[in-house]
């Protein structure tokens, strides 16, 4: 059994840690992530084009409320887009219920995402951006459904929807 002081001692070791991690790159956001993006603005260039729920989330890497997206609710066939610069993302046809809150996929359209390992939460996590101008999109996760075994799990805010066109 781990007494109290000793995993007090172990959690700061480990926030500790974490906190030399993002000294050196690790954690940073993708606005100022080293990585160079097809799309690139400034702060003020992104605060005019995104809303402030956008911006904390494709910018800064913060996350929107379980159950409060739109996108949750969407069950037309389409692409859902990067609400930064509209790259399509995801197809519907790989969107499922996850029933975390968030709209989950189980495969990214080729080409449209990168990631980079995020350790926020101490433990180390797959954090998943678009690939056009580096927004930040959610996290993968090894447990959604076949045929990929993963969940892609998305602020909705984050993305728009551009429905399929009938002819």
């Amino acid at each position: 059994m781990v007494s109290k002081r000793r995993f007090l001692a172990l959690a700061a070791t480990a926030l500790a840690g974490a906190g030399v991690v993002r000294v050196f790159g690790s954690g940073t956001s993708p606005a100022t992530a080293k990585e160079a993006f097809e799309i690139t603005k400034t702060p003020e260039e992104w605060r005019a084009v995104l809303t402030d729920a956008q911006y904390r989330v494709l910018r800064e890497e913060a996350t929107e409320r379980a159950f409060t997206s739109p996108q949750l609710e969407e069950k037309r066939e389409g692409n859902y887009t990067c609400a930064g610069c509209e790259l399509p993302l995801y197809a519907s046809s790989t969107k499922f219920d996850s029933r975390t809150g968030w709209p989950s996929f189980y495969e990214a359209l080729p080409g449209a995402v990168g990631t980079k390992t995020d350790f926020k939460l101490v433990y180390p996590r797959t954090e998943v951006h678009c690939s056009q101008c580096g927004g930040h999109l959610g996290h993968i996760f090894n447990d959604g459904p076949p045929p990929t075994g993963k969940r892609h799990c998305i602020n909705g805010v984050a993305m728009g929807f551009v429905p399929k066109m009938v002819s």
